[in-house]
């Protein structure tokens, strides 16, 4: 039986520290979905077809990558689609108390989840997705934090091409 994980997030966008949290993933489970959340707690740059579409370019050529977006609960998410395994990335003290709580939670909504914890390479560890859209808003370079085609819509956003 195959292994599926699921890599939830606003991904707003996607930046390396992402993308190399899922493909180690894969050294763990045979699939990764990538659950983009519609959920709008937060006001978002990129809508979440725009995250969708930017995340698909990326792993196009990988079919043990797929992409989806979903509102609502996370736990309802994985019931609908009959899966278990959560993927999330840690970078800092910070981010562990937060991705504690919602293991918590979780697993008090859902006896069956169970969360994998991985951490970035080194090189990723401090980018964040705020950190690069704050860099591209005053035309930094963000070249070494996300993917081309993630730089240009955000240059797109910001500077109007």
């Amino acid at each position: 039986m195959k292994k599926v994980g699921v890599y939830p997030g606003t991904f707003d966008p996607i930046t390396y520290g992402h993308i190399d949290v899922i493909e180690r993933s894969l050294k763990i489970v045979d699939e990764v979905i990538i659950a983009v959340s519609g959920f709008k707690k937060k006001d978002f740059l990129f809508s979440v077809e725009e995250r969708v579409a930017m995340i698909k370019e990326v792993f196009k050529n990988n079919e043990n990558v797929k992409v989806e977006s979903f509102d609502g609960l996370l736990v309802d998410y994985l019931k609908k689609k009959n899966l278990k395994i959560v993927i999330r990335g840690l970078r800092a003290i910070s981010d562990f108390d937060y991705e504690f709580q919602m293991v918590l939670i979780n697993r008090k909504l859902n006896k069956e989840i169970e969360t994998i914890f991985l951490m970035p390479r080194e090189e990723y560890f401090y980018i964040s997705s705020s950190i690069v859209k704050e860099i591209a808003k005053l035309n930094g370079n963000i070249s070494c934090f996300v993917p081309k085609n993630v730089e240009q819509a955000l240059r797109k956003k910001f500077q109007g091409g």
